[in-house]
């Protein structure tokens, strides 16, 4: 079904895999008249190509890019402008789109949503950018629609910036590198490994695009086989994919972990841009005669089965029968992993989903970039034709991704079918995808057509006794699964016929609701301030030595995003940073707060000139007659940090690294970072990202000392000496901190991004 090869792999003329061997030249002269190089080969990736037309910089070894476009979601782009007007914004100098499909609906009451979305319209006057009102569109259709182009690239404050499909190279990131774009800086990578992805083969009937996408999700997470890498599509079996089907498979690739995709383009790829008004948007990319990759993964997609990621992971993936065969045990398994996370006296049950030796879900959910598209929804539809949902337990809600997409299912009678089979239709909204929307009951289990489900993720607040679950799905199967009052499903048991009539794209609602003002920026705009929304609070720059008390130590092997600030009604706040921090880990470690917030005292009496209290003092003493240079309230800052042992998998979201700062957070510790994006946001934020090898014994209340941090950082030290400090003894410890750019180390010795770009530089 998946085959991961090991070892580099030449692609000759696009359909001949040649494993590496030890001569270079192996094989590709009697194919292709000439030999190759390595560094040749890797020249003839469409990767390469993307990439050098977008770099700014002189080598191709540390490409600087500058992207075509930028995309938030009003979760995320008031504070993006916010940094950006605090670090010297003047207008945005590329289209920047801001959508409004987060935060359609309010989960706690109040004019907080609109508030911001307002704000959204007169920052898009203000400095001339791309305003989509709430319920028009889903951020990732409304670019796969309007603004994706072949060998363009896009950057976006959302982890699923992804229109690989449509041969558009997108990366999501935190909200920092997007203000490094809006002011004309630019984004500083080191050259990404690529991996081909080979498809060959048909899918059946009844598997759908998150079947596949769930199948290579689960042979490549765990082994970190594209993490941070990009994922390139080739092979026959592309041209037998349309175009939604592509788009499907290609965002979820985040759940990878890789750092972008990019797709072989051809006649579907230019039918898309035909039918959405932009011919001129297509070209034919492919790679040369000889491409080489890092790594190849082969899907034969004539082989993959229906398929459930169960919680809590995308990862964590059965084929839907297979499971069926053996819930009982693995079900027993996945109840034990939440119990870890609840760590109350609740306990979660999913065992008792099994009924007459079936699993039924209580609810199903269509919807956002990954499930919402008109070709899901559509099977869906056909499914529904042959019967009802009734009135048990079960729902099923549809939320499409677009304006465009609802229409056109309203025209060909598809969104009335949906209705009349009991279906709950909803507008264009990603809220169930983050725990903002159709938030099931306590002790409920969730199949959904989205993109993620990592606990709490629908919504559910453990912390409080409340714990429901999701379990990832195709459209097609949770549809069969609706006939049969929530028993899952494969939809390869019905016998169907899945073609429909093809996809009308009007964009006649997007020229009424959009606001397109690009190059029409008016400075005498007033950008619109809500009562929730306010400014980044003053951060001070790196001290030459750093005292720092552990606030928190999570040692679960991964920590996401959504555990270290969560989504969902929280995310209310998100454009108050000081409201929004007060989140931070409230539903991993409740203390967190309180602790960090301790240490940040300290360090404002140490900025103010104030006594410390005695035991601090005296332990600055102590550290400053150990025979190293003086250590003093004046040059060691004071603050907070965190451990823990892989953070960052999932969200883009820059909140989860911002909030520790506005906590005075100066650093995590960490055996490894989930993704490249939580890592920049920590740098961003002036946040040290220090790496530890073997187990930490650390608890919340020990301090850890690093002398001459800010040296350290100046110097381009390897490796960074510490102290672990408790009440009955103290330790060396010794961090590193990875490679880092100029760039970056600036913003870490000003204290975060809005300081380096106030011009409070310190010299390097």
């Amino acid at each position: 079904m998946i085959k991961l090869h090991q070892g580099g792999v030449y692609l000759v003329n696009g359909d001949t895999i040649m494993p590496e061997k030890t001569d270079p030249h192996f094989g590709i002269r009697e194919f292709t008249g000439r030999s190759f190089s390595r560094e040749e080969a890797r020249r003839e990736t469409i990767t390469y190509s993307i990439l050098k037309a977008h770099n700014q910089g002189t080598s191709m070894e540390h490409p600087r890019l500058r992207f075509d476009c930028l995309a938030s979601h009003d979760l995320t782009f008031v504070g993006v402008i916010e940094t950006a007007k605090a670090s010297g914004l003047e207008n945005f100098p590329l289209p920047y789109v801001l959508t409004n499909c987060h935060n359609s609906l309010c989960a706690v009451g109040g004019t907080l949503n609109e508030d911001d979305h307002r704000y959204g319209l007169s920052a898009a006057q203000k400095y001339g950018g791309v305003f989509v009102p709430p319920h028009q569109a889903v951020i990732h259709s409304y670019m796969r629609e309007v603004y994706a182009q072949c060998g363009s690239m896009i950057l976006g404050s959302d982890s699923h910036t992804r229109y690989g499909s449509l041969g558009t190279m997108g990366i999501g990131e935190g909200g920092g590198e997007l203000v490094k774009q809006l002011l004309e800086k630019t984004y500083d990578i080191d050259y990404p490994e690529v991996i081909c992805v080979y498809l060959r083969g048909k899918a059946r009937p009844g598997v759908g695009p998150q079947d596949i996408a769930l199948a290579i999700i689960g042979a490549v997470f765990e082994k970190g086989y594209v993490k941070n890498k990009v994922m390139e599509f080739v092979g026959e079996g592309i041209e037998n994919l349309s175009a939604d089907f592509r788009h499907g498979i290609d965002v979820m690739t985040t759940e990878t972990a890789c750092l972008s995709s990019i797709w072989q383009t051809d006649g579907v790829t230019k039918e898309y841009y035909d039918c959405h008004d932009r011919p001129e948007d297509y070209k034919k990319l492919k790679p040369g005669l000889a491409a080489w990759y890092d790594g190849l993964i082969e899907v034969d997609l004539s082989k993959i089965k229906p398929m459930i990621a169960l919680p809590f992971h995308p990862s964590n993936v059965f084929a839907i029968d297979e499971f069926n065969s053996n819930a009982e045990d693995i079900l027993h398994s996945v109840e034990e992993e939440a119990n870890k996370i609840i760590k109350t006296r609740f306990r979660f049950s999913l065992i008792d989903k099994i009924h007459k030796s079936r699993v039924k879900a209580d609810q199903g959910i269509i919807a956002g970039c990954a499930g919402g598209t008109y070709e899901n929804i559509m099977a869906a539809a056909t499914t529904l034709k042959q019967g009802r949902l009734g009135n048990d337990v079960f729902s099923l809600s549809v939320y499409p991704a677009s304006q465009p997409v609802m229409i056109d299912l309203i025209r060909k009678g598809a969104w009335g079918d949906l209705a009349q089979a009991g279906v709950s239709l909803r507008s264009s909204f990603c809220g169930p995808c983050f725990g903002a929307g159709d938030v099931p009951a306590s002790g409920q289990l969730s199949i959904r057509h989205t993109t993620r489900n990592f606990p709490n993720r629908e919504g559910s607040k453990p912390g409080e006794g409340q714990m429901a679950a999701v379990a990832l799905m195709d459209a097609r199967s949770i549809a069969a699964t609706a006939l049969n009052d929530g028993a899952l499903t494969p939809a390869t048991d019905l016998d169907l016929d899945y073609d429909h009539p093809r996809f009308s794209f009007d964009s006649g609602v997007y020229q009424t609701r959009v606001y397109n003002g690009f190059r029409k920026g008016n400075s005498d705009v007033e950008l619109q301030y809500g009562p929730n929304i306010t400014g980044w609070p003053e951060m001070g720059a790196l001290e030459e030595n750093l005292l720092l008390g552990i606030a928190s130590v999570i040692a679960d092997p991964v920590t996401t995003t959504d555990e270290l600030i969560p989504s969902g009604d929280t995310s209310t706040y998100r454009s108050n940073p000081i409201a929004m921090a007060r989140f931070t880990l409230s539903r991993k470690d409740p203390a967190y707060v309180g602790r960090a917030e301790e240490f940040q005292a300290l360090e404002r009496k140490r900025r103010a000139g104030e006594a410390l209290p005695r035991e601090v003092q005296s332990l600055l003493e102590t550290l400053s007659s150990s025979g190293g240079p003086a250590v003093t309230a004046q040059n060691t800052g004071i603050g907070s940090v965190i451990y823990a042992v892989k953070p960052g998998d999932g969200s883009a979201r820059e909140q989860a690294a911002s909030c520790q700062r506005v906590l005075g957070g100066w650093a995590n510790i960490a055996r490894e970072y989930a993704t490249k994006r939580y890592r920049s946001n920590l740098i961003n934020w002036g946040m040290l990202p220090l790496i530890m090898d073997g187990e930490a014994d650390f608890q919340s209340g020990d301090y850890i000392f690093i002398p001459g941090i800010g040296s350290a950082i100046k110097e381009e030290r390897e490796s960074i000496k510490a102290v672990l400090i408790r009440a009955d003894k103290s330790s060396p410890l010794t961090f590193t901190i990875g490679e880092l750019t100029g760039e970056e180390r600036r913003i870490l010795l000003a204290g975060c991004l809005i300081n380096f770009y106030r011009r409070e530089i310190i010299p390097v």
